[in-house]
């Protein structure tokens, strides 16, 4: 607490300060100051009420001399008063000097004083007799003039702006430079106004013809942060054009992305899909250049935690939900080649990877899951197919649409036939990308062996929990947390879900198989991303539903 007072005395000297500076001179640089620092002052100014509720008015003034001043500086700062919640917050502060019973001619003046603030504070837009004189001769009242005149002025302005993007290089008709840097300026503390976003809409939209940015950068980070924090509004084309414009911009919406669904429960697809539609990225990343700044950051989340299965998770549910905005716009206008997206893979592998499962007949399921082995392996194995970026790529693609690679499992354990070559390798390749020719032959023979025993064992009367563990080889001393063994689980749920022994013992094989919170976890993003994707692609199977459904709370409840 004691440090708190002595943080707030060091903001306080500090922005007396900012504000003399700013009350002693209204030059550019002084504006530019003002609105690079409002967010701050803003918080300040809450953290001041904070304290000042908790006394009272003689001993805030006693504890800050020239509190009084500082308000009426604020108070009297266009920028301050038109930024966000910063008059309320003023109003609030304001309140807590007043003597509800003032004592001395002192305490009077005072609350005369701080009712004169307050006035000014409550009627910001005055004019002067005159004009308030011909308002009510056009039979407007002040109330319904002062907020028609600000939209009217908008209106104006954003023509303007729309007219000079329209104009290109006839200079004589375009709005000046000096004077749209100038508006973006002005524009910072007025962000969070409703009426204010026409003109917003029409900075972010007009683009002039010279060759460095004119619109400040102080504008950018405010709408983007108003954006972010659903303050504001705006149609698609003004937020691609933002993220498009600054590229600090979308990094920071990428971040923002990034920390919610880190502060969200792990392993909720459902939830992380509604994180993701609401932060606009999508819809914005239909354009090619934000689209390849969005994955890049994905690739890096990918690389830092080591090929995460919640971050290859998220992955497939932002291509799912980008996907889903990409075939909506290209309903309304032509679409950028799908190589533009991924231009390190081959364009057939891409479009037989972008088609949709529901769109395909089930019975064409295996022929297409071979097709795409075959695309797959030429490109890592044989370097055809214009793959230019090695097996990194070609995996960092199919992870993308990794919905197919779970209906592997699935079309392997519910057929009797021979394994087919082309899926192990498939299986093989998206558990272990980074394995060698070999060690991926290797792989292929253990889970051919492993499928051999789990369809045996379906024709079986009786299984127990102990045989399934011997099966996976969940026995030996081999790394839980190897691509193989995390193959190997993964066959072995979609075995408990889908053979019909499986479901009496399925808990007793979780229990087996969960030795580490790690190996839990990835058990519970199995089945939260099994769920998930029956739901999508409309498979049903109530039984097997239901197992997973209560396999997985019962799994939550104990981490």
């Amino acid at each position: 607490m004691a440090q708190d007072s002595v943080d707030l005395s060091c903001d306080y000297q500090f922005w007396m300060q900012k504000l003399s500076v700013w009350d002693q001179a209204s030059t550019l640089e002084t504006q530019q100051d003002t609105c690079l620092h409002l967010a701050q002052f803003q918080e300040f100014l809450r953290k001041m009420y904070e304290a000042l509720k908790e006394m009272d008015s003689n001993t805030v003034i006693e504890r800050f001399p020239t509190i009084g001043q500082l308000l009426a500086k604020a108070c009297w700062n266009p920028f301050i008063l038109a930024y966000d919640e910063s008059q309320k917050i003023l109003i609030w502060c304001l309140c807590c000097l007043i003597n509800k019973e003032p004592q001395n001619s002192g305490q009077s003046k005072l609350n005369s004083w701080i009712q004169g603030v307050l006035s000014h504070i409550l009627s910001a837009l005055r004019f002067d007799k005159e004009v308030a004189l011909f308002t009510q001769g056009l039979g407007y009242a002040p109330i319904d003039y002062y907020p028609g005149l600000l939209k009217n002025m908008v209106l104006s302005l954003a023509s303007e702006l729309r007219e000079n993007h329209l104009n290109g290089f006839n200079t004589q008709r375009r709005m000046a430079p000096e004077r749209v840097a100038s508006l973006s300026r002005v524009c910072v503390p007025l962000i969070t106004l409703t009426d204010v976003d026409p003109l917003v809409e029409a900075l972010l939209i007009c683009h002039g013809r010279e060759p460095q940015e004119i619109l400040q950068p102080e504008f950018f980070e405010a709408v983007n942060e108003a954006i972010l924090l659903k303050k504001i509004s705006l149609p698609m084309s003004a937020v691609v054009c933002l993220w498009l414009r600054h590229l600090p911009s979308l990094e920071k919406a990428m971040l923002h992305l990034f920390e919610k669904l880190i502060s969200s429960e792990r392993n909720c697809l459902r939830r992380i899909e509604c994180f993701i539609k609401d932060s606009l990225l999508p819809q914005a990343a239909c354009h090619p250049a934000i689209f390849r700044v969005v994955d890049e950051m994905f690739r890096c989340a990918l690389l830092e935690t080591d090929g995460a299965l919640e971050i290859i998770a998220t992955i497939q549910v932002f291509t799912q939900c980008f996907v889903e905005a990409l075939e909506k716009e290209s309903k309304q206008q032509l679409r950028f080649a799908l190589k533009t997206y991924f231009p390190y893979t081959s364009p057939s592998l891409g479009m037989v990877l972008l088609q949709d499962p529901q769109d395909i007949p089930r019975g064409h399921w295996l022929q297409t899951l071979k097709h795409i082995s075959e695309l797959l392996r030429e490109a890592v194995e044989d370097q055809t197919h214009g793959s230019r970026g090695g097996p990194f790529e070609s995996w960092f693609l199919f992870i993308h649409f990794g919905g197919w690679a779970e209906m592997v499992a699935e079309q392997l354990l519910m057929s009797a036939a021979e394994p087919p070559t082309a899926l192990l390798w498939l299986l093989a390749f998206y558990y272990g990308p980074r394995d060698g020719r070999q060690q991926r032959a290797q792989t292929m023979v253990q889970v051919k062996a492993v499928l051999g025993h789990l369809l045996a064992m379906s024709r079986s009367s009786s299984l127990s929990a102990q045989d399934l563990q011997t099966v996976a080889g969940q026995g030996t001393d081999t790394d839980l947390r190897a691509p193989a063994q995390q193959l190997i689980r993964h066959l072995l749920l979609n075995f408990l879900l889908w053979a019909p022994g499986g479901h009496t013992i399925a808990w007793d094989v979780i229990t087996l198989m969960a030795h580490t919170a790690e190996i839990t976890h990835e058990i519970i993003g199995f089945l939260d991303q099994t769920l998930y994707r029956w739901n999508r692609l409309g498979i049903e199977s109530p039984r097997s539903e239901k197992l997973a459904r209560e396999l997985l709370k019962e799994l939550r409840t104990q981490v």
